[in-house]
């Protein structure tokens, strides 16, 4: 917000606020699940032997666990940041 005052909440607005908050966790979470599938996923690819066929999608599926939980993180903090603008 600008520098002018900060206008009182109604309770609507506030509840309005919280459920923003729980459904960026709730986001955050998804990310966070995603990430723990791919990743076990790629681990499982690349330590089993019959799947060595498929050892780049191993790999590949890794790095983008590994690009997603970053994502799911910055994207958390960027969300957090604009909410608590609003309180």
């Amino acid at each position: 917000m600008k520098t002018e005052e900060k206008q009182t909440l109604s309770i609507g607005e506030k509840l309005a606020i919280d459920r923003t908050k729980l459904a960026n966790e709730r986001t955050f979470l998804a990310f966070f699940r995603s990430f723990v599938v791919m990743l076990s996923s790629g681990l499982a690819i690349i330590k089993l032997e019959f799947l060595e066929n498929i050892y780049i999608l191993g790999i590949l599926l890794i790095i983008i666990a590994s690009l997603l939980l970053i994502y799911g993180i910055l994207h958390y903090f960027r969300v957090n940041k604009r909410i608590a603008a609003y309180k």
